[in-house]
């Protein structure tokens, strides 16, 4: 008798998509263009893969004065102007049949981060003529600029014996934070629901009483009569309640004195009959 082994085989490809999927999601999985550069702590790489969107572009920035002419060429961890291993170049326009210089390669790579900037290092360059023949090494700070990505070259740092390097700023949106979005509070949805309504009540009225039944002047306003009499019923309750000013006072009752009214002598007019 013989068992088929279908049903298991599915579940198991069923399982392994399963557990490629979380992990995906949870980020362990990092983007082929990232996993480009090399790292020596791998607990970089968080910090790296803010740097995503920035990958598989060519950043030029230039400097030009009397002495030199030079174009430089950054790639987030990949072939910068299309040299194999090249993080960032420099080409010289002054000798076109010159070599391009590498600077650094993302093969040795170093991050440091902070809220919105990152700073990348290229290590393993060219070696200098001067500086203890060292290697190149190129110092990127990446900052959060709500505008078109940027890179300026700020110094070449070679005037020392030792730890020479190149710096260059790289101004990008990609680093910034997004901007909180606006929602509106529900006593300002009711307000505005309450503002609609007043202004289709007025203008719906307004037509309906100019041009159905023949409205002018004063008479066009919705339901006229009601709110002027409610105008003038509130105007005396607010008179009422509000205003201090005298008011006749009712009139009250006064008692009878207890006291016994005095006899009050008999005026007698006798002597003025005639005789």
């Amino acid at each position: 008798m013989k068992v088929s082994s279908r049903p298991s085989r599915v579940a198991v490809l069923v399982w392994t998509l399963a557990v490629h999927l979380v992990l995906c999601g949870s980020g362990v999985y990092a983007s082929d263009n990232i996993k480009n550069c090399g790292l020596k702590e791998e607990a970089e790489r968080k910090i790296l893969s803010r740097l995503e969107p920035l990958t598989k572009k060519n950043f030029t920035a230039e400097t030009r004065s009397a002495a030199e002419n030079y174009t430089y060429v950054l790639q987030i961890c990949g072939d910068a102007g299309g040299i194999p291993g090249a993080g960032l170049i420099q080409m010289d326009h002054k000798d076109e049949k010159k070599k391009p210089v590498l600077v650094g390669r993302y093969n040795e790579t170093q991050v440091i981060g902070g809220t919105d900037w990152v700073m990348l290092i290229y290590r393993n360059g060219d070696r200098y003529d001067r500086c203890s023949k060292e290697n190149r090494k190129a110092i990127v700070m990446i900052s959060c600029a709500r505008k078109e990505d940027t890179l300026v070259m700020v110094m070449e740092d070679r005037e020392r014996s030792a730890d020479c390097s190149y710096i260059f700023e790289l101004d990008s949106s990609a680093l910034c934070p997004p901007l909180p979005s606006s929602q509106l509070s529900a006593g300002s949805i009711i307000l505005i629901i309450g503002l609609c309504v007043l202004a289709v009540y007025l203008i719906g009225g307004f037509l309906y009483q100019r041009l159905v039944v023949g409205a002018k002047g004063m008479e066009q306003f919705p339901n006229y009569a009601f709110w002027a009499e409610f105008g003038n019923l509130t105007a005396d309750g607010c008179d009422f309640v509000c205003r201090s000013r005298n008011r006749e006072e009712a009139p009250t009752y006064r008692g009878v004195a207890t006291e016994p009214l005095e006899d009050e002598p008999e005026e007698r007019d006798d002597h003025l009959l005639p005789m």
